[in-house]
């Protein structure tokens, strides 16, 4: 028996619309598979988001008024560029700070790595 999908079929008025669908597709998250698009996923949640990205496109909504109306439903994570507020400032800082941790772990390796090379040294030679 062959196996039956679904294919999103959308209709645009000029390939402005069609480019801008395609990219807000591609920049807004699945809140049910969190690691893909909602262009990627398959699950009945995208599709409605697909749908309803859709539909606001022809209503004339501009991409911001898209990506809000989203994230006012589901909150920042559904947005892979995530503004920077309190709420989010970790998931911009967080790289950052462990690159510095990483940095001081290291030179304070070296430096006691090195400290010990002249202790041991100065006791060979008594």
């Amino acid at each position: 028996m062959p196996a039956l999908a679904a294919i999103d079929v959308y209709e645009f008025d000029n390939l402005r619309q069609e480019e801008r669908f395609r990219v807000l597709t591609e920049e807004l998250r699945c809140p049910k598979c969190q690691n893909q698009s909602i262009a990627d996923s398959d699950a009945g949640i995208a599709q409605d988001m697909r749908t309803r990205v859709h539909t606001m496109i022809l209503e004339g909504k501009s991409d911001a008024e898209i990506v809000d109306y989203f994230v006012s439903r589901y909150g920042d994570f559904v947005s892979y560029r995530p503004p920077v507020t309190a709420e989010t400032s970790i998931l911009w800082l967080g790289p950052l700070l462990l690159l510095l941790v990483g940095a001081v772990v290291i030179v304070l390796l070296l430096r006691r790595a090195s400290g010990k090379v002249g202790d041991d040294d100065g006791g060979a030679n008594e």
